[in-house]
């Protein structure tokens, strides 16, 4: 039986050989890591649920100009603010000066792949939505303002953003289910004059191969000789194996599996993905399953690379499937949130290197990690899109500064406390929308970097300020745990 994801899965990974990794110094007690694991993963849900109930949300809207008076609301509002609508209906463009759409994105979805949870709806999916909002406020500066919809068809999104968009200077789709995702992404690229992104696409690809660029260093393998699979046929890794492509891997050494085995040019749906998942499709024709046919188990046997983004586990990948790679091999197992292998587990099993999608483990690969720095980028270029270039901008820049603090198989890539990586990389991303001739906005490096630390400081002070102030309500003690002493 072909243990994988189903067609549409996607998210992070794990290790091998008995005795763990001599790089790791960490436990290799299987059962003892398993159990922490587990328990950790429902304490966490439990406290979530808690807190959710007690703040009744994670974003406000606040007023961002000094209100003295009641007078002042002829300056914001009317009459006075008649005189800015002119000025944008006479020049659309300067509705980015005049307004925050400079600095304003949607994060929109249809619920229909929370997570990894699957097709939870609209309502299911708000909560995701408004900690994503928080995110890019506190990590990129940039107001994002969620918005999950209720909708019966890939063209029904396209035409609902495509109505919402004069409010925004950018859009991040969000769990959207594979396929449709591509044909929404594609369209909108297409049809828009500001950045698209599909953040489980392409932050999460670029986060991928941003780690597995320093694990390939950390092992001393090369993307040119490697032999990867990818777990997962959905959103997430065909963005990546798109991208690994575009960096010189040789496709007729790259495996994608799904939930009926590797997929190759000769399986008997490969005409029905033809018609059904062109996105798919293309990569069976140009990998033709990487010189490998069968099951997952066949297609790891010697490989370098096991890139999971799939159903969430912890026994969706088996650890004598990873005792039978390569030596040293590395393995990503990023199902949220539960991993399709724990750690520990894939440490026992014998990985050099093992990431995971969550914070809460080491060598966190998650496209928390990518989409600060590059919608901080975009919006202060004004870009026009995000092409591929970009993309792999993104996943180069995150790489490089962590090489510049030192590799461990603990310290993959920077975390998300490190935040004084993504000015740079947004700063990365900027500079190459101008290089490519998408930016409205031409600076210089050092400019864009200036720009964006300043940007990117000013939410977490903020955060600060309330907190100290207790205009931001101190968080409550777990339920049934004793109260902190002071």
């Amino acid at each position: 039986m072909v243990q994988a994801s189903p067609p549409d899965a996607e998210n992070p990974a794990p290790s091998r050989r008995k005795g763990g990794s001599p790089r790791s110094g960490r436990p290799t007690d299987d059962s003892a890591g398993n159990d922490s694991e587990e328990g950790r993963t429902k304490a966490l849900g439990e406290r979530s649920i808690e807190l959710a109930r007690y703040y009744r949300g994670k974003i406000e809207t606040v007023p961002k100009v000094p209100v003295r008076s009641l007078d002042d609301f002829s300056l914001w509002y009317t009459p006075g603010i008649a005189a800015v609508s002119r000025a944008i209906h006479a020049d659309p463009a300067s509705a980015f000066d005049l307004t925050g759409r400079w600095n304003t994105i949607a994060i929109v979805t249809d619920g229909s792949r929370i997570l990894g949870l699957g097709d939870l709806g609209p309502e299911a999916a708000l909560p995701v939505m408004e900690g994503k909002a928080l995110l890019f406020k506190y990590l990129g500066g940039v107001d994002a303002i969620p918005i999950p919809i209720r909708v019966s068809s890939p063209e029904e999104i396209v035409e609902t953003v495509l109505r919402i968009a004069p409010a925004f200077g950018g859009i991040n789709l969000e769990d959207i289910s594979s396929p449709k995702c591509f044909y929404v992404l594609e369209e909108l690229q297409a049809r828009l004059p500001i950045p698209i992104w599909h953040d489980d696409q392409l932050g999460t690809a670029a986060a991928t191969v941003a780690g597995l660029l320093n694990a390939l260093t950390l092992t001393g393998r090369s993307i040119g000789t490697l032999r990867t699979v990818l777990l997962g046929a959905g959103a997430a890794n065909l963005a990546t194996a798109r991208l690994l492509l575009a960096l010189g891997h040789d496709p007729h050494r790259l495996s994608l599996v799904d939930q009926k085995g590797v997929l190759h040019a000769e399986r008997d749906d490969v005409d029905e993905l033809m018609v059904r998942n062109r996105w798919k499709y293309r990569l069976a024709l140009s990998t033709d399953g990487g010189g490998r046919k069968g099951s997952l188990a066949d297609a790891v046997r010697e490989a370098d690379v096991l890139l999971a983004a799939s159903t969430p586990g912890p026994h969706v990948v088996k650890p004598e499937w990873i005792r039978s790679m390569a030596r040293d091999p590395i393995v990503f197992a990023l199902a949220n949130p539960t991993p399709e292998i724990w750690p520990s587990v894939a440490r026992e099993a014998g990985a050099a290197v093992v990431a995971t999608g969550r914070s809460d483990f080491p060598n966190q690969v998650n496209n928390s990690l990518i989409f600060p720095g590059v919608f901080r980028g975009v919006l202060d270029a004004r870009a026009k899109s995000i092409p591929e270039e970009i993309v792999l901008a993104a996943a180069k820049a995150l790489a490089g500064h962590a090489r510049e603090r030192g590799l461990t198989a603990d310290h993959l890539l920077p975390t998300m406390e490190e935040t004084h990586v993504f000015p740079y990389v947004a700063a990365a991303v900027a500079s190459r929308c101008v290089e490519l001739g998408i930016a409205g906005v031409r600076k210089s490096n050092s400019e864009f970097l200036a720009e964006a630390k300043e940007r990117m400081a000013r939410p977490a002070e903020v955060a600060e300020l309330l907190m100290r102030s207790k205009f931001t309500r101190p968080m409550p003690e777990a339920a049934g745990k004793e109260p902190r002493k002071r």
